[in-house]
Order: structure tokens, then sequence, then C-alpha cells
């Protein structure tokens, strides 16, 4: 089967043997394959610590075409699925733990990623699979992570009690994660304040929903007319997007941390006056769990959420994807649509 990986810290396309499904584990065709902005950080080496040496890909959608011991409790042979991504990726999870419990999956000493879906087949923890009903077409596959990911993060406002009427901010809500955020927020009830870079990001916010666009370079003195805020969803890549997201609060917002910027570009830095004068609550919201994913098929399968594909390619075209990702060519999502060639 071909499968990319990087060797050495090169992107490589190799042909390897078809993998054997193990305990509770399934085997899936792979119909098509989300090309993740962190798929980006990890094949550039933009973060410390990832390994050089992997297989690349955690977003994928495919047909169940064999089953280890014990797999069959969770999906058949035929089942379409999308890998949800309980955990920190749906690899494992113990379920038994303290975070297990209180339905944190991915801080699990045991939980382990999933990473390898730009292949033909791939293996995956069967209790991890969400089956799909036939509304969704394949190129909805960032829904496994995008999608997710947002979501998680949305779901945080209201366990922070921030209530749907109120004034949120999505900063990057024209890119892969932030246009499902617009979309989610905005069917929970929210005053979305869309934030990006160019005028053609801008128009595309509108186009989703949002109450209000603005451009990074006001959105920090134009929220400030009604107050601020009462929460930053941050999907920005960049530093910059984290200190914006802190600079619309109003006194006691919520920042919520999404995206991850290059190690390369240092650590957020708190001036502690400040952050004494507007006293705000900072967390992180990484993926989510597996119930959280069906929730996303649901809102999808019901036209709530769709995933905007800005480019979509083979599997052997996946370094040209990458490239036109970090250009800034496209908007929306990358999509491997043909796991073939």
């Amino acid at each position: 089967m071909k499968a990319a990986r990087l060797v050495d810290g090169e992107l490589q396309i190799q042909e390897l043997p078809t993998p054997e499904p193990g305990p509770e584990a399934a085997l899936i065709r792979m119909t098509s394959a989300g090309v993740c902005h962190s798929d980006l950080h990890i094949v550039r080496g933009d973060w410390a610590g990832i390994p050089t040496n992997m297989p690349l890909g955690h977003e994928g959608i495919g047909i169940v075409e064999a089953l280890g011991p014990g797999a069959d409790r969770y999906v058949s042979v035929g089942d379409r699925v999308i890998l949800g991504l309980g955990g920190t990726g749906g690899g494992y999870w113990c379920g038994a733990c303290e975070y297990c419990l209180r339905g944190e999956p991915r801080h699990c000493a045991q939980t382990r990623g999933i990473m390898g879906t730009f292949s033909q087949e791939f293996t995956v923890w069967a209790k991890s699979l969400v089956k799909l009903p036939d509304s969704i077409s394949d190129e909805e596959v960032p829904l496994a992570c995008g999608g997710l990911t947002a979501y998680g993060a949305v779901k945080k406002l209201l366990k922070h009690q921030i209530l749907p009427g109120r004034p949120i901010a999505i900063i990057g809500a024209a890119g892969g994660l932030g246009h499902y955020a617009v979309q989610i927020a905005s069917a929970f009830g929210y005053k979305v304040v869309g934030v990006d870079i160019g005028e053609d990001r801008l128009k595309f916010i509108q186009s989703l929903g949002a109450h209000q666009v603005l451009s990074a370079d006001e959105a920090a003195e134009a929220v400030q007319e009604f107050g601020g805020v009462d929460a930053s969803l941050v999907f920005s890549a960049k530093l910059a997007g984290f200190k914006l997201g802190l600079d619309m609060l109003r006194r006691g917002g919520l920042w919520v941390g999404v995206g991850i910027p290059a190690s390369s570009e240092g650590n957020l830095e708190l001036n502690p006056w400040e952050f004494f004068l507007k006293d705000p609550r900072l967390i992180y919201s990484a993926v989510g769990t597996v119930q959280d994913m069906r929730e996303v098929v649901d809102l999808a399968a019901a036209g709530q959420v769709k995933t905007h594909v800005g480019r979509t390619a083979a599997l052997s075209e996946v370094g040209e994807v990458f490239d036109e990702l970090e250009a800034g060519r496209y908007v929306g999502r990358g999509v491997l649509t043909d796991m073939t060639r």
C-alpha cells in the first residue's frame, strides 16, 4: 500500500505492507484524509520535540475492511466511519483513570494518538470509530480533527458560564479550524466576532454567519466600544493572535487557546499588572471525545456545519498541498480524495 511518512525530516511516499488489525482494532480502507495545519507544522519541524521519523496524517474517513479480536463489539465490516479523535487522537485511552472518568481522556497516562491516515489502509482502535451517514461526503473528513477541535472549544464556553447571546471573538476565523467555530458558535446562539487578515478572508467569515467581522489590526480597539468580548477563542497559529485574543477580552473574560504557534515564536508573555486589572480566565482546548465526534456528525448531517474545501489532491500530491497551505494560497481545508496514487 502507499503511505506518506516523515523520514529523517523529509516527506516521502512509500510502499508498505498492509497492516493487520490487532485486538479490538479495525483495518480501514481510507477513502479520504484531511490535511491539517498541525500536519504542516510536523513536516516543517516547527514544534520542538516532535520525531523526525513518523507516519503522517490524523484525519480520516474510510470503510472497515477487517476486524481484530473483540472489535466486532464496536463496528462491522463494511461500515463507513470517521476516525473520531478521543484522547489526544483516538489511538487508545484506558477509560478508568481519574481523567478518563471525568471526560478528559487526552490526559490519560495511557493515551495514544492517531497518526498515519495519509495511507491507503490504516489500523485503528475500533472503540474510537464513529459511523457516518451517507449524507456526509468524504470531503467532510476534516470534521475528524478540525470540526471536532472547534466543537470542543465552543462547548467550553458553556462550561465556563459564557451563555448564548453574548459576544465572543474567534481569532483566525477563516482558517481550517476557525471556520468551523464560526458556524458552531453561531448555531449555539453566540454573537460571533470573526477576526482574520485580508479582504477575501473577511468576506468568507461573513458568509459563514458571523455577527461582526473585523480585521486583526482593528479588532482590539473596535470591540472595546461595547466593553470587550466575553470570550476569545484563538485558532491562530501565530503568537500575535494569542495576544490579540487577550486584548479583545472584557474584564474577567475567558481566553481559550486552540492553535499552537511554532516553537521559534517563543513564549506567550503576560504583564502581571495588566493580568491583575483584567483578571482573565486562561484555558486550553484540544480535540475532543468520541461522544463529541458523534455530536459533530449530527450537526453536519443536519446541515448546521459544513467544511469549506479549498484544495483537493491525490496522496502523491500532499507535498504540493503543504506548500500551498504554508503560502496561504487557499481558504478552508485541504483534502486528499484519491489515496491510490
